[in-house]
């Protein structure tokens, strides 16, 4: 099934305003070409089926300032690294997701659109690991950094149970089961000593995580003010597209960094929730319009790309 043709009439004009924000950005912090393909990709084509033809691909990301030649060697750099699979057609090459693509786009991405946490049993997972190999010692703590975990000290890390166990996974994929010591657990204050509660500010960055959103909301608080403007007049295709590329982009380089704790657990004046709620309504207000420009701009082997899943329309607690 091939996703409906844009509506007809014309759209509605480019925002002057918009546009000097769009160049003064990509001109003060243009990003790397890899890593917005990655975002790309995540963002808008996994939704409708994961692959695109690679001209269209090129006409997508021009206006972001990556050209032809860097576009190529990315998507090239990108499937020597296992994450796109390359398919001649005719003359030109389809660009697809690999399953094992598919699998980590899906993993960060589910945690960029996901709602805030809010209730926890005060839980807490941890993780004891001793006797292993240097080298894997620093695989495992990137493994458990990404899913939330802190260093309470030398070889021991937690995270307040509010999801499933990630802990079997990473310990077979790097075949440690026998050398960890997983435990869950809840703080007694009548023990005495620092609770785990309390090892928040030491075990993960949060004041370096707080200036990251901060940075963030002043970045992007005037341009979506714009969007706020227009209302029901509608948004051009083309900026609402690239404002949200750049939008998720740098929201993603803060909030995959962030462990999420329970609101219990952050200062009061924590900005994380308001970084969330300004992409939620950004996606909200232009979602129409930056999907008509994709389907104008992008296809796949059999044309035009198919609808967006409905995992797609469920981000951001529903788009509506």
């Amino acid at each position: 099934m091939r996703a409906p043709a844009p509506a007809a009439g014309p759209d509605p004009a480019p925002d002057p305003e918009v546009r000097r924000w769009i160049r003064r950005e990509l001109a003060g912090a243009p990003p790397q070409a890899p890593s917005l393909i990655i975002t790309v990709w995540g963002d808008a084509i996994a939704p409708h089926g994961g692959a695109a033809m690679l001209p269209g691909i090129i006409d997508l990301l021009a206006p972001l300032g990556i050209n032809e030649r860097l576009v190529r060697t990315s998507v090239f750099r990108l499937a020597r690294e296992g994450w796109l699979k390359a398919t001649p057609v005719g003359r030109r090459s389809l660009y697809r997701l690999t399953r094992d693509g598919a699998r980590r786009f899906e993993q960060a991405y589910r945690r960029i659109y996901a709602p805030p946490v809010l209730g926890w049993d005060e839980t807490w997972e941890l993780v004891v690991a001793n006797g292993i190999k240097a080298r894997t010692r620093r695989a495992l703590k990137l493994e458990l950094q990404w899913e939330g975990f802190g260093t309470i000290a030398s070889g021991v890390y937690a995270r307040p149970a509010t999801a499933p166990s990630a802990v079997p996974r990473i310990a077979a994929a790097l075949a440690i089961a026998r050398e960890l010591v997983v435990v869950r657990a809840r703080d007694d204050a009548v023990l005495g000593g620092r609770t785990l509660a309390s090892a928040g500010p030491r075990a993960w960055d949060l004041a370096g995580l707080a200036a990251g959103y901060r940075r963030f909301l002043r970045r992007f608080g005037s341009v979506i003010e714009r969007f706020r403007m227009a209302g029901g007049a509608g948004h051009d295709p083309a900026q609402a597209f690239i404002v949200r590329t750049l939008l998720i982009h740098a929201y993603r380089r803060v909030l995959l960094r962030d462990p999420q704790l329970p609101a219990t657990l952050l200062p009061l004046d924590w900005p994380g929730a308001a970084a969330y709620a300004l992409c939620r309504d950004f996606y909200r207000l232009t979602h129409r319009a930056a999907e008509r420009h994709l389907l104008a701009t992008l296809e796949d082997a059999r044309g035009g790309l198919p609808p967006a899943s409905a995992e797609f329309h469920a981000r951001f607690g529903g788009l509506g």
